[in-house]
């Protein structure tokens, strides 16, 4: 099959989606299948405001109209909801395509976070860019039941996976800061609380492993922990292998990769009982969820970390991406759309 996946997601940024799509696509190849990815390389780019590490495509409407043309595509997947998905959407609902779309954020929540827009507003807009979808591809059923009771319709399964070839356990060897090690991963921006993490009373050391806005303030504010700053591959599995537990304080994702990663090396999870944690660590004997981090975060440096790494061994990349494969609609089936969506 052909098919092409229009993101605006894409590295050099380093996040959940990014992870996520690379991998899919690394395994729909091995399946056989021709991809096409479309992302802002090639076009004209500006900083997407607030977040300037990240680049968006300007006015990317004809030219994405064009890379589909030139592909032919058997399957289109829009995976966000930003310039190069817009433009994407646009092609399809004008030519009657069927195409399906992803939901990986809980972008209002993180728009509430940076400017304070209430979540009805954008989750309105939110139901029209999926509305003309044929699969609303979702990574939890926590997700799945929010985005219901919002409205949403035509709601598939597509999970996730992790690398357990790369983030497995290793040997721990004693590092120059002192233990016990509470680790955070991922983007150092506001709306990931990350704040909270740095602000608990705990024994021993804090790493922050990852980049964003809000770095500089909280390394002013903060000078006790630890900023590693971006790390891949095999240094970022270091990092969660060394680390006693991985601390979760984000109250808006809605899956968390990084709990699948940091669980696959054997190191157990903190985290709030929230969209996300509830779904990805649903054994005590992967972690501890409570509103009480702190709490969770002293408690998990008392689990198994031959049973956390066990239990993470069930997230498949290829299992994940049978399911992405299976809501894919044939473009071949041209529908009719209303143009008012």
């Amino acid at each position: 099959m052909r098919i092409l996946i229009a993101t605006d997601a894409w590295t050099p940024q380093v996040n959940g989606v990014v992870t996520t799509m690379t991998n899919t696509v690394r395994h729909l190849e091995r399946l056989g299948h021709t991809v096409r990815i479309v992302t802002h390389e090639g076009f004209r780019t500006m900083p997407l405001p607030s977040y300037p590490e990240i680049r968006v495509a300007v006015a990317p409407g004809s030219r994405a109209a064009r890379m589909v043309d030139e592909f032919a595509p058997d399957a289109v997947h829009v995976a966000t909801e930003g310039p190069l998905g817009l433009a994407v959407r646009r092609y399809c609902v004008r030519g009657g395509l069927p195409f399906t779309t992803a939901f990986h954020t809980q972008f209002a929540e993180y728009v509430h976070a940076r400017c304070g827009l209430p979540v009805a507003i954008t989750y309105r807009w939110l139901r029209w860019f999926h509305a003309p979808s044929a699969a609303v591809m979702v990574a939890t059923p926590e997700i799945h039941s929010r985005l219901t009771a919002r409205g949403f319709k035509r709601l598939s399964y597509w999970s996730r996976g992790v690398d357990t070839d790369l983030f497995k356990p290793a040997e721990r060897t004693p590092p120059s800061d002192s233990r016990p090690i509470f680790l955070y991963v991922g983007r150092v921006a506001v709306e990931k609380n990350i704040e909270r993490f740095l602000e608990l009373d705990l024994p021993g050391t804090k790493w922050i492993v990852g980049d964003g806005p809000a770095r500089a303030s909280l390394e002013a504010r903060f000078p006790g922990a630890v900023f590693h700053g971006v790390r891949h591959g095999t240094e970022l599995a270091h990092c969660y292998q060394q680390a006693d537990v991985f601390v979760f304080p984000s109250r808006t994702d809605t899956f968390g990769l990084v709990l699948a990663e940091a669980m696959a090396c054997g190191t157990p999870v903190a985290a709030y009982p929230v969209t996300g944690p509830v779904d990805v660590v649903r054994s005590v004997e992967a972690g501890v969820l409570s509103e009480d981090l702190r709490g969770a975060a002293l408690a998990a440096l008392e689990l198994d970390r031959s049973a956390v790494r066990r239990y993470a061994l069930q997230f498949s990349w290829a299992s994940a991406t049978d399911q992405f494969v299976a809501a894919l609609a044939p473009t071949g089936a041209r529908v009719r759309i209303p143009r008012a969506v």
